[in-house]
């Protein structure tokens, strides 16, 4: 299965809506982990046939035997190698702005529909905590790793979870006093809100984050650098196989 390279550098909470981005505008796809540590970058594909690539300064390994490149090859490597390191911090920039946007739209979401929850101060501290966790951890990380699958999903259940329970309550607190005083109607609308409430949620996220497409689109250019740069790569791999950490829709490769 190959991810959406977004999701590879991090991409966080807007994960889901930046991802879908850089695969319909950059239409870059990886099925590669990338860990950076300072001397090098080391992608890591889990699905058969398993493969690890380590780039460092211009030297490559493939599943930690070293590779005897050309000279214009090595050249290639240390450049893709320095094109992964200077897109990280852009990335990582987009996903602390995605945080941000995020907790922004959840806090306008409670307002709109509990403004008996938005201004309890146990959600605002619940969430500003959680803003903190989730800008530190996009700071501190080193590997897409972090934020593959199951673990964004938790990232993120941790946060609905912080909102859903108190302004889910105030709701089901209101339902309840209308159907007291014979407004059905009133008492079923309240319950279909709370119900569709965290797909309501996630779909004022998602409009938060449009603003961040441009800045997804800038992008582009660097990933398809790196598929250039891989592609042009003549050495071979132990067995014969190529260079393919990425794949860009249309180019062939």
């Amino acid at each position: 299965m190959r991810y959406p390279l977004a999701t590879l550098l991090f991409c966080v909470l807007a994960a889901p809506v930046l991802g879908a981005d850089l695969e319909a505008a950059c239409r870059v796809r990886s099925d590669y982990d990338i860990t950076v540590s300072a001397g090098t970058v080391l992608f890591e594909r889990s699905a058969t046939p398993a493969q690890s690539i380590e780039m460092s300064r211009g030297n490559l390994k493939a599943n930690g035997k070293p590779v005897a490149l050309r000279v214009k090859d090595r050249d290639r490597i240390s450049a893709f190698e320095a094109t992964v390191r200077g897109l990280i911090p852009r990335v990582k920039a987009l996903a602390q702005r995605a945080v941000e946007m995020s907790i922004a739209a959840i806090r306008e979401e409670a307002a709109s529909t509990s403004p008996i929850s938005a201004a309890d101060p146990q959600l605002n501290q619940r969430l500003d905590a959680r803003a903190r966790d989730l800008r530190m951890r996009i700071a501190n990380s080193t590997t897409s790793k972090d934020w593959r699958g199951a673990t964004l999903n938790r990232y993120t259940a941790e946060v609905l979870s912080d909102v859903l329970p108190l302004v889910g309550g105030d709701l089901a607190r209101q339902a309840i006093e209308v159907t007291l005083r014979g407004d059905l109607a009133a008492a079923r609308e309240l319950t279909n809100r709370a119900s569709g409430l965290r797909a309501s949620l996630e779909a004022r996220i998602r409009s938060r984050l449009e603003v961040l497409r441009p800045e997804v689109d800038k992008l582009c250019p660097a990933l398809r650098r790196l598929d250039a740069l891989e592609s042009a790569v003549g050495t071979a791999l132990p067995g014969g196989t190529r260079l393919d950490l990425l794949e860009v829709a249309g180019t062939g490769h």
